[in-house]
């Protein structure tokens, strides 16, 4: 079997036997590298004042991690500057946002020429490479011109906007253009992916670009155990207890625009306001991890949370009952499991998100025979595959998501469990670990294709799984992926 070599913005080197890694990324890699010789490269996390140092070597069974640190300049213009204030808002839909500095594009460049010479030291002839995230886009082609020609992927966990979007980016051919460079490109959702295949159409006429769509997804039963055991913990059952026999609301978010915590407050209030009998007997727990705070922009929409939290416990809370808590620190997986399996309802209403986790997570807490409601944006990519068990709401409209909050806290124990069994037959089917053997599988051409023309999958209007698609002149080659297809979900 040919070694696997990762690149992503960070790596997450285990901690220690058992130990979970703690973001979606990180879960997805893992479990791809897992049982399989493989290379981990990316960003270690550390900071200097001075040039950016060698590559350190960590070596942890078949897999190598290989940590390269950044100077603080680059960091400050290519992580907080160009990733985070230009690309981040870009790709999910807030170019009102996007603040372009022609220097920080320079640094992102660098930065990625960097990645480039120093990954390239380390691949041999039958690696497979696979590339993730906005971080990395250009790696491909700066690989390229070193003079690899191994199998290189792309998968973008962030939405991908239409080309009219994209478009705006000043020297957009340039990024995002340089996606047209890899073997293969993969997306959360069959409209990310429609979404590139129509800017490759508009930009990069002449170039083939192999598309597919791998909805990613999460470690299923284990988590499903973790959860099991975790809600009997001491913290977990203190939580409870301290609700007095009311019901639980959960939200789980890193501290973000794109992530639709302020509608999410406003439609709570809306609850409230309209549905009185709630007060005292429903508590909404919000959990969103302060991220990137170097922004303005986050900066600012952590002050307005904070305040609208203070303002609602004021109108509405009672010496007896606080209406709103929230937390703005980590928690480990386990501890999010058993909480997840102790909340009533979950509110997963981002604006747009490429997959969310969060959703899946959830539900695959869930005991079968009690569980939970789960309330979610139709602009998250979980919807495409949750729509059957989850009651789907537009992030926008706040009434819509108080009335579904409504719905969800009254819902009778069997319409529950038949919304979850619904939800789980799709977890089920495309666990994290077949998510990566799947992309790994149209990578590396391991299985045969049906070439059909562009023009025939455009008429049947939707793909089926297993087939992958090519235009009949050099333009876009869009490949599906197998098992669980987002639209087929």
């Amino acid at each position: 079997m040919s070694r696997l070599v990762v690149a992503s913005n960070r790596v997450a080197v285990p901690q220690g036997e058992g130990a979970m890694p703690a973001g979606g990324l990180a879960v997805a890699v893992d479990a791809a590298l897992k049982g399989r010789k493989g290379l981990w490269f990316g960003w270690s996390g550390e900071i200097s004042q001075r040039e950016a140092t060698g590559v350190h070597m960590i070596e942890q069974g078949p897999v190598t991690y290989a940590l390269q640190g950044l100077s603080s300049d680059d960091y400050d213009a290519y992580y907080n500057g160009y990733c985070n204030r230009v690309l981040w808002p870009l790709f999910h839909y807030r170019i009102d946002l996007m603040k372009f500095d022609e220097g920080q594009m320079e640094a992102y460049l660098r930065v990625n020429r960097l990645f480039a010479q120093r990954l390239a030291d380390m691949i041999r002839p039958d690696d497979v490479i696979w590339v993730h995230d906005y971080h990395l886009i250009p790696m491909a082609r700066l690989l390229r011109e070193r003079g690899l020609r191994n199998k290189i992927g792309f998968f973008l966990h962030i939405p991908c906007p239409s080309p009219d979007i994209l478009g705006t980016l000043p020297h957009h051919l340039e990024v995002i253009g340089a996606l047209g460079h890899y073997d293969l490109v993969g997306f959360q959702t069959s409209a990310d992916r429609d979404n590139f295949d129509r800017y490759v159409e508009r930009y990069l006429p002449d170039r083939a670009v192999k598309t597919a769509v791998f909805p990613v997804s999460i470690e299923t039963e284990t988590f499903t155990l973790q959860a099991e055991e975790a809600v009997h913990s001491d913290f977990v059952q203190e939580i409870r207890d301290s609700l007095g026999g009311g019901q639980l609301i959960i939200g789980v978010d890193r501290l973000d625009y794109s992530k639709g915590i302020t509608n999410r407050l406003e439609a709570f209030e809306w609850l409230l306001e309209h549905h009185p009998e709630w007060e005292g007997n429903v508590t909404y727990l919000q959990i969103a991890p302060k991220s990137r705070s170097a922004v303005p922009e986050y900066l600012e929409m952590d002050q307005f949370i904070s305040m609208k939290m203070g303002q609602l416990n004021g109108r509405f809370g009672s010496p007896s009952w606080t209406p709103l808590r929230y937390v703005n620190r980590n928690f480990s997986r386990e501890v999010l499991a058993g909480l997840y399996r102790a909340s009533d309802v979950a509110l997963v209403t981002p604006f747009r998100d490429g997959m969310n986790l969060v959703a899946k997570e959830f539900l695959a807490a869930q005991d079968p025979e009690d569980p939970g409601a789960l309330v979610l944006s139709e602009f998250a990519g979980a919807a495409a595959e949750l729509e059957a068990g989850a009651l789907i709401v537009n992030p926008y409209d706040t009434h819509a998501i108080g009335r579904s909050i409504d719905m969800a806290l009254r819902m009778s124990v069997a319409e529950r469990k038949r919304r979850f069994v619904k939800s789980m037959q799709a977890l089920e089917g495309n666990d994290i670990h077949a998510w990566s053997e799947r992309f790994l599988t149209v990578l590396e051409d391991r299985r045969p294709e049906t070439v059909v023309p562009l023009q025939e999958r455009k008429a049947a209007g939707a793909s089926n799984s297993g087939i992958a698609y090519e235009t009949p002149r050099p333009r876009i080659a869009a490949s599906a992926s197998q098992g669980v297809r987002a639209e087929q979900a």
